[in-house]
């Protein structure tokens, strides 16, 4: 095998891994929103989250990873929409913000 062939095996290679890497932390990401609408008895809308940055950081032990930040949508009484956004830092949760919004009896 020649040098560009080796090298386009490599290339493909690291696409693959990034595609299935993203995948997975994008399914991470709808479940973590889902579970975080329903604790506190919240609809999570479109049963969807979206990609909204990415970046390198760095884990709790120094290691790069990507930092990706989703949005999402959730309604407490089903007529508004009001956006969230999580944070994974690797296949870890990070953080979890929402808009403010009425808290029903």
């Amino acid at each position: 095998m020649d040098t560009a062939s080796l090298l386009m095996l490599f290339v493909l290679g690291v696409l693959g891994w990034y595609w299935f890497n993203s995948l997975r932390a994008l399914e991470l990401a709808r479940r973590y929103g889902r579970r975080a609408c329903d604790e506190l008895g919240l609809q999570f809308l479109d049963d969807t989250v979206a990609s909204a940055k990415l970046r390198l950081g760095r884990d709790h032990t120094g290691r790069r990873v990507f930092c990706r930040t989703y949005r999402f949508e959730f309604s407490e009484t089903g007529n508004s929409r009001r956006e969230g956004h999580l944070v994974m830092l690797g296949g870890k949760l990070e953080s979890i913000t929402m808009e403010p919004y009425q808290i029903l009896d």
